[in-house]
């Protein structure tokens, strides 16, 4: 058995009237690297949503690298989201008014409250992450003059900003091209080479051929979870 990086004990989640996670158990360990798949309304977003702890109302046991969700505070969750959690989007979330460098440096920002001229050590730290998804001769640019493809590895250098021991990411490939997303889902299999953990929500075959372990959601539910090749039909 490996570390466990993620552990959900009977997660079940609710939106008024609607249940959208029943009675989940699910146990990540690190580097691995999983495939969350399910249709649209499944639960699978939802899911990766608590665990990254952007939504604190549910039932059961939430468990991100041996911290309790359910017990931290509002500011020691924020803490662990911003400093020990890479999340990456579908949607790239940058902000046009700031250069690829500093849009990668946010994190510090928040952390510390600062401005972007007072991110001290943090610009050395954000040419690391921009050098380590090959981006970082786009330092200086702007977001509106960069591709789709390369806005994605801008956001995954941000969420690397704080060398993460998880990536979380909903969809990551859903707003490329099929081109483009093959480069995003090979930049992962090199991050999770390195020993990076990562767990994505998708919808796309290709992805999940990229996982190591695909995990199948079904009306709120683990309807299967098994090693990719034995989940793909691949002998």
């Amino acid at each position: 058995m490996g570390q466990e990086v993620v552990a959900l004990e009977r997660v079940s989640k609710r939106f008024g009237a609607e249940q959208i996670l029943r009675d989940v158990s699910l146990t990540v360990e690190a580097g691995e690297m999983i495939a969350l798949m399910g249709r649209s309304g499944s639960g699978k977003s939802t899911l990766l949503h608590l665990v990254g702890g952007l939504d604190r109302t549910y039932e059961g046991t939430i468990r991100v690298l041996g911290q309790d969700l359910g017990a931290l505070s509002d500011g020691a969750l924020s803490a662990l989201r911003n400093e020990q959690v890479g999340f990456v989007f579908q949607s790239f979330h940058l902000l046009d008014h700031l250069s690829v460098l500093e849009n990668v440096a946010l994190p510090a920002l928040l952390a510390r409250g600062r401005r972007v001229g007072e991110l001290g050590e943090a610009p050395a730290r954000a040419r690391e992450a921009l050098s380590r998804v090959g981006m970082l001769d786009k330092a200086e640019a702007l977001p509106s003059r960069l591709s789709g493809g390369q806005k994605q590895r801008v956001a995954i250098a941000r969420a690397l900003f704080h060398r993460p021991r998880l990536i979380l990411a909903d969809e990551p490939t859903g707003n490329l091209d099929s081109e483009t997303g093959q480069q995003i889902i090979d930049l992962f299999r090199e991050l999770n080479a390195e020993g990076l953990t990562l767990f994505m929500v998708t919808h796309e075959e290709r992805v999940s051929a990229a996982a190591r372990r695909v995990v199948r959601i079904e009306d709120g539910r683990i309807a299967n979870d098994q090693p990719v090749r034995v989940a793909l039909g691949v002998v």
